[in-house]
């Protein structure tokens, strides 16, 4: 056997490898294939800057938007989340629409609704603009609400990380 067919479509179509898919049965993972399948879907030079613009603290939601999409071209988050030690039993308490990619694409919708001032400052999101937002990407003002409160949390860790501090609740994943 030469391939196996981790979905439907000719792109999931995978080189077999037998340990690795008896430790994603097991619920142990398989960190290759994740990594194999991140170094063909990311383009090293934006790596790099992604990585610039985190120890700098100047994220924004352009770079939010573009971390998405690349997460999305790495494949379904269910089968990413198989792929790393430990989260296989986290991916069945999470709800079915996360790991379909639901609120992914709401998210990306709602980013894309945004002009480019608005991605490169959020705080120049009163209400009306909110409003707008929802409206443009077919949600509700309070999805856009929370997204905004998702990408804060985002930054307020970056900034903790890049600084040398480690917050509380990632020490233990970690360390």
């Amino acid at each position: 056997m030469k391939f196996i067919g981790t979905g439907e479509r000719l792109d999931q179509l995978e080189a077999f490898h037998p340990d690795r898919l008896a430790s994603r049965i097991l619920g142990m993972g398989d960190v290759l294939t994740l990594v194999e399948k991140a170094q063909r879907t990311m383009d090293m030079d934006k790596a790099k800057e992604m990585e610039r613009k985190i120890l700098k603290s100047t994220f924004d939601l352009e770079d939010f938007l573009e971390q998405l999409q690349q997460v999305k071209r790495i494949g379904p988050l269910g089968q990413v989340l198989e792929m790393i030690p430990g989260f296989s039993a986290l991916s069945k308490k999470v709800s079915p629409e996360d790991l379909d990619g639901q609120r992914m694409h709401s998210f990306e919708a709602i980013v894309q609704s945004m002009t480019i001032k608005e991605r490169r400052n959020p705080g120049l999101l009163d209400g009306s603009r909110r409003r707008r937002i929802a409206r443009g990407s077919g949600t509700t003002p309070q999805q856009v609400n929370q997204l905004l409160n998702q990408f804060r949390q985002m930054q307020k860790m970056m900034k903790q990380i890049s600084s040398g501090k480690m917050p509380r609740n990632m020490r233990g994943m970690l360390g």
